[in-house]
């Protein structure tokens, strides 16, 4: 599974530019499914089975990235957000533009470790020292650029959100075209884009979809550093999280109670998920069309939002087992 991880996490792709990680994707999973379409908004729907319920399953293609706004006299270039940058995490980091040129983003003025800089503060050096800056303009947008590390267990990463989501459901698709009896319903596993700017694929291809019941594969706040918030129990190495509630969605009571007789009755360990700041594509799925009930199955990951987050292989193992688990039998949310 990690050839697919490596290949995913050091893809290039911003919100509103994945085609790179569709293309990728798309080629794993060619003849391993019924059904492979790109919907208008460039989503990634890929389905097995036909006929019983729906399942949609969603993980996001996209990663948090920068859009260049303006170049000043000095070829310094400002720039937006694309999804939830932290401003603590930039200074001296580079970015990665599509056609190879990086940049180094750094904050006006001295360093002062006295107070927090704004965005505003940044800018980002893509000079090429004759004068010009290699090809890149107004409009391009850039991604964060660190390579993939392995430490053990642990897997590190500048996009494990979500190109962890999206390894983890592309082995479930493996492993289910292996399996004789392969799934029980009518499952729609789709890569969404734009995920990080406002669940937007995931609100279009639930709408076309229309499931009986949503699955997002996505990360989570891990709350085992040293000094973690107490709002935060999920801790790697101990399992997939179950989500039982965030900022966009409290999960129904027949979600949870499914994930987690699923989880137990097949021995996979697990963790309950309560996440105080962010959502999922779930959210956007349960509102799309006339809604429809939606979980999320999270892996728990450390210094979300960074180059470096980090994820444990045994809480990715778990999250794959789930889900097959899940999908191998009909869905029944009585």
């Amino acid at each position: 599974m990690k050839d697919i991880i490596k290949k995913l996490v050091e893809a290039w792709g911003p919100s509103g530019f994945e085609h790179h990680v569709r293309a990728l994707i798309r080629e794993e999973v060619t003849g391993l499914v019924d059904e492979i379409r790109t919907d208008a908004v460039g989503n990634l729907i890929c389905r097995m089975g036909s006929g019983g319920p729906k399942v949609m399953v969603a993980a996001h293609m996209d990663e948090i990235g920068l859009m260049l706004t303006y170049q000043d006299d000095q070829g310094y270039f400002r720039f937006n957000p694309l999804g939830g940058v932290f401003p603590e995490t930039l200074t001296g980091h580079r970015v990665l533009f599509e056609n190879g040129v990086s940049g180094v983003l750094h904050r006006e003025g001295p360093s002062r470790r006295s107070d927090a800089p704004g965005l505003n503060e940044f800018y980002i050096d893509a000079s090429d020292g004759r004068g010009g800056s290699a090809g890149v303009e107004v409009g391009d947008a850039c991604a964060f650029f660190r390579p993939y590390e392995e430490r053990g267990n642990r897997i590190i990463a500048k996009s494990m959100d979500d190109r962890i989501g999206c390894a983890v459901a592309v082995e479930a698709i493996r492993r289910l075209h292996k399996d004789k009896k392969g799934v029980a319903n009518e499952v729609h596993f789709v890569f969404t884009v734009q995920e990080e700017v406002g669940l937007r694929g995931a609100a279009t291809s639930a709408f076309g979809v229309a499931p009986d019941l949503g699955i997002a594969v996505d990360i989570t706040v891990s709350g085992d550093t040293p000094r973690p918030s107490t709002r935060l129990d999920v801790k790697l190495g101990r399992g997939t999280a179950i989500k039982m509630q965030d900022v966009g969605l409290i999960v129904p009571p027949a979600v949870r109670k499914l994930m987690i007789d699923t989880a137990e009755a097949n021995k996979i360990p697990y963790q309950r998920e309560l996440l105080a700041a962010g959502s999922t594509d779930a959210a956007a799925i349960s509102l799309a069309g006339s809604g429809a009930p939606a979980g999320c199955i999270s892996i728990p990951t450390r210094f979300v939002h960074t180059t470096s987050e980090t994820v444990d292989m045994v809480d990715v193992q778990a999250s794959v087992d789930l889900l097959v688990a899940l999908l191998k039998k009909p869905v029944d949310l009585q």
